[in-house]
């Protein structure tokens, strides 16, 4: 018997054809984890950058049936405007007051106690959020 060697069909099992599919997928993988990273670290800068406004409740104290004092804390920049909302609630978890309390000071830091009026006996205070008005 003598061996015969077949050519085999060109392009048909070479690696021309798919060295050049996988330097494809390599170049449009690259670019899309690129642009990916791109867009998660402008988000993220958008995010971080966009916190120059905090707000705390340090404490509150139930002074009456009708009234509430909150101590808030807030934390911005000196030219920032807006406004933290605070509501108080009932031991049966109903909402007794809600007040938006509004900060136009050219000051960094406002720390202040608030005086909130209940409908009924409050039990709980809660900061619900802080919005700037972008410094209009």
């Amino acid at each position: 018997m003598t061996a015969v060697r077949e050519a085999l069909p060109e392009n048909r099992y070479g690696r021309s054809a798919d060295q050049r599919a996988d330097r494809k997928l390599k170049i449009i993988g690259s670019v899309l984890g690129v642009a990916l990273l791109g867009v998660v670290g402008w988000i993220g800068f958008g995010y971080v950058s966009g916190q120059g406004l905090s707000a705390e409740m340090i404490k509150f104290k139930v002074a009456s049936d009708e009234h509430v004092e909150v101590h808030l804390e807030v934390r911005k920049d000196r030219d920032a405007k807006g406004y933290c909302t605070l509501r108080s609630l009932s031991e049966d978890g109903m909402e007794v007051a809600r007040k938006d309390f509004r900060f136009d000071e050219d000051t960094d830091r406002i720390d202040q106690v608030l005086t909130l009026r209940t409908t009924s006996r409050a039990t709980a205070v809660e900061l619900l959020g802080c919005t700037d008005d972008g410094g209009a």
